[in-house]
């Protein structure tokens, strides 16, 4: 069976420099930096201050009081991010045949403000204080369930849930959904809210986010050599995956195409990357191969490139693997400099900006990029965005736990 292109139609954006697509994607080519002081809870006694937050986000705004007792913030960020991508992508939903339309959305933590929050009130309360709602708010599928009910979307739905590479999972996952006939339509992507204190204290326990506080706007710094862990970001991202002659019969705008996508495992280490990046290296070949296209072919990488010392080095190494000497022409950059770490919508986040520098052939500034480490030695675009055509371009997502995601995607031609 031959397999059907899939095309990018929609885009939808919640994220710490920008609260739709065009506000975020202008504030990347501009080098925002979306880091500041934590102002969601009181830090004090936290050895991280500061973390990349969504602004100016009052949810009575999108949701009534009632709404909101039945939604964590990750699923309102999500909602918001999902209704944004079906509007762009001007789907009649109501012309539209719902069963062949699927929802895939994940996140790598769900619900932890809500558990947070339901916990101190049965410690402090008692058992018959919990909210009936708390389950049905925390568990991660339910974004993809709110999606699904709110538009009455009935083909495959679900969740993925990988850590960090869990919106790349889903995206992969629904290209793949689309390619072999199960949906015509997927709105895929991730989610996350997960700037509370348990999240904060939990990581700075790991010491793997930044303790950076009085620079907070230089905080997240990719491949720098004075780098001292991520950021914590929140956010959501969406997209709307398309088969390519539905697409075409509707007369739809397209982004770009997804050619490819690479799943691997590292199997060595619960947080860090395998030495030499040896799992991304995997996950970026494939990726490639399944495009059908020559390491060669790549024009721009969208790095996980994390702030932190093992990640960035690995990955730097990796894709010399990949690319051998090519890899010093490749240029090469990382969103999160700007927005933090959105954990499991990081995936989602930096592919919409991968496909805009495929379409609009801008890519987005490395910000922050000031002390050069011998480690890390490639073109990260630092500190401004430049010009380039792109044609096929890479955007990689690695999670806890060994799971390795890279996506490729070209732009469209007839």
């Amino acid at each position: 069976m031959s397999k059907r292109r899939v095309v990018i139609t929609g885009l939808g954006l919640l994220s710490p420099v920008g609260n739709n697509v065009q506000e975020t994607w202008q504030a990347l080519l501009a080098g925002k930096n979306g880091v500041a002081p934590i102002t969601l809870f009181d830090t004090a006694g936290y050895d991280t201050k500061i973390a990349a937050e969504v602004k100016n986000y009052d949810p009575l705004d999108h949701f009534d009081r009632k709404e909101l007792r039945r939604l964590d913030r990750f699923s309102q960020f999500a909602i918001l991010a999902a209704d944004e991508a079906i509007e762009d992508s001007g789907l009649d939903l109501e012309k539209e045949d719902r069963d062949q339309i699927g929802v895939i959305v994940g996140s790598g933590i769900g619900g932890m403000l809500s558990f947070e929050h339901e916990h101190t009130k049965l410690i402090t309360r008692g058992p018959t204080r919990m909210s009936p709602f708390f389950i049905p708010q925390m568990i991660i599928d339910i974004a993809a369930g709110h999606i699904s009910m709110k538009h009455n979307l009935k083909g495959p739905n679900f969740a993925t849930v990988s850590a960090c590479a869990t919106a790349a999972h889903s995206i992969g996952t629904g290209f793949r959904t689309i390619q072999y006939g199960d949906a015509d339509v997927v709105v895929c992507g991730g989610a996350e809210a997960a700037i509370c204190p348990m999240g904060i204290a939990g990581f700075n326990s790991m010491k793997a986010i930044s303790t950076r506080n009085d620079e907070p706007e230089k905080a997240s710094r990719p491949f720098d050599a004075k780098r001292d862990g991520f950021v914590m970001g929140e956010g959501s991202g969406m997209l709307i995956l398309e088969e390519l002659e539905h697409a075409k019969a509707r007369g739809a705008k397209i982004y770009g195409e997804i050619v490819g996508i690479g799943f691997t495992a590292d199997a060595h280490h619960i947080t860090q990357p395998a030495p030499g990046g040896e799992g991304a290296v995997r996950a970026m070949k494939r990726a490639i191969n399944d495009a059908g296209l020559k390491p060669e072919d790549i024009q721009y990488i969208n790095a996980h490139g994390t702030s932190t010392y093992f990640n960035d080095k690995n990955e730097t190494e990796a894709i010399k693997t990949v690319f051998g000497d090519y890899a010093y022409k490749l240029k090469i950059s990382s969103t999160k400099s700007m927005t933090g770490h959105l954990l499991g919508a990081s995936g989602a986040l930096e592919l919409i900006a991968t496909v805009l520098a495929v379409k609009e052939n801008k890519i987005h500034p490395t910000i922050n990029y000031e002390f050069p480490d011998p480690a890390c030695d490639l073109d990260y675009v630092p500190n401004k965005s430049i010009e380039k055509e792109v044609n096929a371009a890479l955007s990689s997502s690695f999670g806890f736990g060994g799971h390795n995601v890279t996506l490729c995607v070209k732009k469209y031609v007839e």
